[in-house]
């Protein structure tokens, strides 16, 4: 769907009085690639460009403006009902997802459940659900549910949903262990019961656990 000029006029329109800048510092994004957005091409290769939905979710925090809202005027949601054809899932109760071209597998102690999905949108969605409830991104197709953690195995690189039970279980990627040990560390240990000590020389990820002693 070509956006023409009229979505640029429109984020220009949010933007409003604030400077390119501080947008810029609000939505982690280049001040030089918003005003390319506003202009509804590139400056430099004189190319047409389109935001991506990530890059919309980053401007909808900047303005306050509804996500789901700024997704349909840039043409990526046609119908409202597209984001709302999701099956009635517990996300609590969902030890991990795993991401498919088309579809979403679901895996939780009752086995698993796979979802068609229809949009971008919906997969867009979706992911901030997951965010808001303590999934994290372990792979490029795969979050996982901190609260379900029984095992956190760093030698094997493995995490475990059932405490003496090896599987079912996930392989993590050295990156994403890396970044996450602490935080897995922590959240295998409060879905325990237990309390830890606090490496202060690791990195905290802003989803770190708070144990209460």
């Amino acid at each position: 769907m070509e956006l023409g000029n009229n979505f640029g006029q429109f984020l220009e329109t949010l933007r409003g009085k604030m400077s390119l800048r501080k947008v810029a510092s609000k939505s982690g994004l280049s001040h030089a690639y918003i005003r390319d957005l506003e202009l509804g091409r590139n400056r430099t290769t004189n190319e047409a460009i389109k935001p991506s939905p990530d890059t919309l979710r980053k401007l909808s925090h900047a303005y306050q403006y509804p996500y789901t809202d700024l997704l349909m005027k840039a043409g990526y949601l046609e119908e409202a009902s597209a984001s709302q054809a999701s099956l009635q899932i517990r996300l609590d109760l969902v030890w991990y997802v795993e991401f498919g071209i088309k579809h979403i597998t679901y895996y939780t102690q009752e086995g698993t459940t796979e979802e068609n999905v229809e949009s971008l949108v919906a997969f867009t969605s979706f992911i901030e659900q997951l965010m808001d409830h303590d999934f994290i991104k372990l792979d490029t197709h795969l979050f996982v549910n901190l609260n379900k953690i029984k095992k956190y195995a760093p030698a094997e690189g493995k995490l475990y949903f059932h405490l003496y039970e090896e599987e079912p279980c996930v392989t993590l990627a050295a990156l994403p262990q890396k970044k996450y040990h602490q935080t897995l560390l922590e959240y295998e240990a409060r879905n325990n019961g237990l309390a830890i000590e606090n490496d202060s020389s690791a990195p905290l990820s802003s989803l770190k656990a708070k144990f209460l002693t």
